[in-house]
């Protein structure tokens, strides 16, 4: 038996309440929430403008010194990579993993810096002063102290293999040393060394290229002007001698475009001067500054031919052996380019007029801004932001002469001009 409760007439009903969703998408939030930003900037830039480029400047700055992902701003004491060939490796002081190396790396008191056989690398500190690793080296960064306005200094140890060391216009007190084994040596201004270090056959060597340094050992301790080494073995003395010097280069000039109809098929003529007491030469060809890789001819002349090579850009320097195979150090690095006739952009190049000072031709005349230009084998070093160019050439043998112009531009474009001339007897 079941019982009901009667119903109160005095309780109100509820009433129905009826919920109606909207969808509204993610791209419409995007798209209103950003017409409200802009109009949030727009009222601050007119009611506080200072405030506004205070904050975008602030902005700004912040996403351009994030790069890419999460890397910090480099500060300007910081050292860094400027040239990486081939396998370049880095260990932090407070790391114990060695990681690539890359042009965004940044380089502290303490960091070791290793390549391998194929590689090599350019390091700069903010003084000026560059260090570059050769292959299967083993380096450590020992001081880089280049606070503003204060004399710098900045140190390498080579615990294994070569290392080339170039010093700018220095501050009075600063300092620019390479480390190897138990000697140190500190270049001047305006100065080039290399330092080797052989730690299996237990030999240590600093050459200066340019310039002059000071070696330290102990209480030895010896000048080096330009061309004199100090070497040295593990617990024997230190001595100094004179090297070879390397020979200078004549051709290709530095920074001269070659242009040929077959850039392979080509004959590249190299050539230098000669070295008294000098019985032979190597020349190396590189794509690369540091020679990481590199084309190598020997001869016993002034002078190579060497084919093969692919149109691009290439360096080239040469050394020279004596009959007691005494190696010199490495010549200046020149640079050229072998660029396919007819198979790039043109240039514009053009003369305006020619001026006879007795057997001297000045040459005045147009090109691109930043064009290279080469005169009858010689490089043009007046040339305005504009193009505008004015050049002298060497004394010319009387008679009818013809001016051969080449230039190369920017984009790799390139240009001949022929100027016939009659230099009066």
């Amino acid at each position: 038996m079941s019982t009901q409760q009667p119903s109160d007439p005095h309780q109100q009903k509820i009433p129905r309440v009826e919920v109606v969703w909207t969808a509204v998408t993610y791209k419409t939030v995007a798209v209103y929430t950003g017409l409200l930003a802009a109009v949030l900037l727009a009222g601050a830039y007119l009611l506080v403008p200072d405030w506004y480029s205070a904050a975008y400047r602030k902005l700004t700055n912040a996403m351009i010194g994030s790069g890419e992902g999460d890397v910090a701003p480099m500060e300007k004491k910081q050292a860094r990579f400027v040239n990486l060939d081939g396998k370049v490796q880095i260990k932090k002081v407070n790391s114990v993993e060695w990681v690539d190396a890359d042009y965004r790396t940044t380089l502290d008191k303490g960091d070791q810096v290793k390549t391998s056989g194929e590689g090599a690398a350019r390091i700069a500190f903010a003084d000026g002063t560059t260090y570059t690793v050769k292959s299967d080296s083993f380096v450590t960064v020992e001081e880089n102290s280049t606070e503003h306005d204060r004399p710098t200094s900045v140190a390498m140890r080579v615990t294994s293999g070569a290392l080339d060391l170039a010093t700018p216009n220095l501050t009075p007190g600063s300092l620019a040393v390479v480390s190897v084994d138990d000697a140190k040596a500190q270049a001047r201004q305006n100065s080039r060394m290399s330092v080797k270090n052989d730690p299996t056959k237990n030999e240590h060597e600093i050459v200066v290229a340019q310039g002059s340094a000071d070696v330290q050992r102990g209480s030895e301790h010896i000048e080096l002007a330009q061309w004199e080494k100090a070497s040295f073995a593990t617990g024997g003395a230190l001595q100094k001698s004179t090297v070879l010097a390397p020979p200078d280069l004549v051709e290709p000039l530095n920074l001269q475009p070659l242009i040929v109809a077959d850039p392979k098929a080509a004959a590249v003529h190299f050539e230098w001067k000669a070295v008294p007491d000098a019985v032979s030469y190597t020349l190396r060809i590189s794509t690369s500054t540091v020679f990481a890789k590199y084309v190598e001819k020997k001869v016993t002349g002034t002078n190579a031919e060497v084919s093969g090579l692919e149109a691009g850009e290439y360096f080239w320097n040469v050394t020279a052996m004596d009959v007691k195979k005494r190696t010199s150090e490495v010549s200046d690095t020149f640079k050229f380019s072998l660029v396919a006739q007819g198979k790039t952009q043109e240039m514009v190049l053009e003369v305006d007029g020619t001026q006879l000072h007795g057997r001297v031709v000045e040459i005045i005349g147009r090109t691109e801004p930043g064009a290279a230009l080469i005169v009858n084998g010689q490089p043009v070093s007046m040339i305005a932001p504009d193009g505008k160019f004015r050049h002298f050439t060497e004394q010319l043998q009387p008679g009818q002469q013809t001016i051969v112009i080449t230039g190369q531009n920017r984009r790799g474009g390139t240009a001949i001009l022929r100027v016939p001339i009659v230099i009066p007897k």
